[in-house]
């Protein structure tokens, strides 16, 4: 299944709290859980003013349907075509 990198632009998100992340989280959790288990959230990475989410999906379309229905930016997706670490010099 595809995997694809999420940039959710969020003024100040860097600065939410704990208890603001835990939200967010748990509503994004609920949609995912009424979407179906064809859509999976991997993980997201919070910067001053942006959060990068991985996903599993099977198209583009879920990933924006998802955004939708929870009331999320998703500024730019993009599907992930290769994975590479240092393990790829070797």
């Amino acid at each position: 299944m595809p995997k694809y990198i999420i940039e959710r632009e969020i003024p100040n998100a860097g600065s939410l709290s704990a208890q603001d992340l835990q939200g967010i989280s748990q509503k994004s959790c609920g949609i995912l859980n009424e979407m179906g288990p064809s859509i999976q959230w991997v993980q997201s990475f919070v910067t001053d003013n942006k959060v990068y989410c991985l996903y599993i999906a099977p198209d583009e379309a879920s990933i924006k349907a998802h955004a939708e229905k929870g009331g999320f930016p998703a500024n730019q997706i993009a599907k992930i075509t290769t994975i590479i670490d240092p393990t790829t010099a070797e």
